[in-house]
C-alpha cells in the first residue's frame, strides 16, 4: 500500500475466532524517531482487538507514552494498512 507515494507494508498474524492479533510486522520506506518506535508499536499491538476505534486509541496512546513521530506515514495510513490485511 502507497501513501503519498511512500511505500508502507504490513504483515499481520491474527486470530480469526477471537479477532486478536498474534503478529504483526510493520516497515515500509518512511521514517520513525525514536528509531525504535515501530518495534515498540508492534510488540504493544499484540493480542489487542482488530478493530478500528480500538487500534486508533491503542497506536495514539503508544505513540503520546512513547513520544513517537512518523516522517512519511500517518497513524490513519496505519490502522488502514492493518485493517485491509484481515479481508
Amino acid at each position: 500500500m502507497a501513501h503519498n507515494g511512500k511505500l508502507l507494508k504490513i504483515s499481520l498474524e491474527y486470530d480469526e475466532n477471537k479477532n486478536l492479533i498474534n503478529n504483526i510486522k510493520i516497515s515500509g520506506d518512511f521514517f520513525a524517531y525514536p528509531e525504535e518506535g515501530i518495534e515498540l508499536i508492534e510488540k504493544e499491538l499484540k493480542d489487542i482487538y482488530l478493530n478500528e476505534e480500538y487500534l486508533k486509541k491503542k497506536i495514539d496512546e503508544i505513540i503520546k507514552k512513547r513520544k513517537i513521530q512518523f516522517i512519511g506515514v500517518d497513524i490513519d495510513s496505519i490502522i488502514k494498512g492493518i485493517l485491509m490485511c484481515k479481508k
